[in-house]
């Protein structure tokens, strides 16, 4: 599919790498759009096609007093209400059938968790919103394996797939990004790695998730150079206290000079 059948997505002529950022979860609405406005006034600055991310709920905890969420439809409406404050697209992850056309509803791409990309009857719901479907890797399987995962939306009258690398599992507590995947899955659709969550080190023994946060731009650069089309990042403006995922996060604070960065690297691979 093209960059430019998402609704209100900007900068799609630019031969920038497309970004889907933002929190791990929707807290609230002011830490939503406050860092809605923050990444879409660097992207705009560096015409960076964005689309703003937040998960509704959060449904893969280690533990049950994890946080999962502020209510449903309160978290979709926030995503609703960052789309049209600043005119920009939005993403969040589903879990259950019933989630499809619920979260449809509010935001312009549905996301599959890793652990479930191999749910048929969760695809097919999502396809079959015609919404644009973004298939994230299970930690468990080859790149090879994801064009089933992609043909799946395609059977179910839908061509708007994405297909986003998050690692695999290395060990009991880690995680590796294989950059020879990345041409392997763009033959299938358009691929986006998972800067933030490849650096993920999932700990059983006290069911908190830790992280590589230093290795943010390392991860990035590599994926930029090897034509990834798409980037993944999550970020919050005080990851210490975020409620999910603050360990892997990058600080908002960085995003700018990360992103310039990469920017100018992917500017010089266009040349080669």
């Amino acid at each position: 599919m093209q960059l430019s059948e998402v609704p209100k997505l900007k900068h799609t002529n630019s031969n920038n790498f497309f970004l889907l950022c933002g929190p791990c979860a929707i807290e609230s609405e002011d830490m939503a759009l406050r860092i809605a406005e923050k990444v879409m006034s660097i992207t705009n600055k560096l015409e960076i096609p964005y689309v703003f991310k937040g998960s509704f709920k959060k449904a893969n905890r280690s533990r049950i007093d994890s946080f999962t969420g502020i209510g449903d439809e309160k978290a979709l409406k926030i995503l609703q209400k960052v789309s049209q404050t600043f005119d920009i697209p939005t993403v969040t992850d589903i879990h259950e059938v019933s989630d499809a056309e619920k979260a449809a509803a509010y935001v312009d791409v549905l996301q599959i968790p890793a652990f479930l990309v191999r749910q048929t009857d969760l695809v097919v719901a999502a396809a079959k919103t015609q919404k644009v479907v973004n298939l994230k890797k299970g930690q468990f399987m080859s790149p090879e394996a994801m064009k089933h995962a992609v043909q799946k939306v395609k059977d179910s009258g839908s061509d708007k797939a994405w297909i986003t690398d998050r690692g695999t599992m290395f060990g009991y507590q880690d995680m590796i990004v294989d950059f020879r995947g990345i041409p392997t899955m763009r033959e299938y659709a358009p691929t986006i790695l998972d800067v933030t969550h490849s650096l993920q080190q999932p700990n059983q023994s006290v069911g908190v998730t830790g992280g590589r946060p230093e290795m943010i731009e390392t991860i990035a650069r590599a994926g930029v150079v090897n034509h990834v089309d798409g980037l993944f990042i999550e970020t919050h403006f005080d990851p210490a206290n975020a409620k999910s995922d603050g360990a892997n996060m990058l600080h908002l604070d960085n995003l700018e000079r990360l992103l310039t960065n990469l920017v100018s690297i992917r500017n010089t691979v266009n040349q080669l």
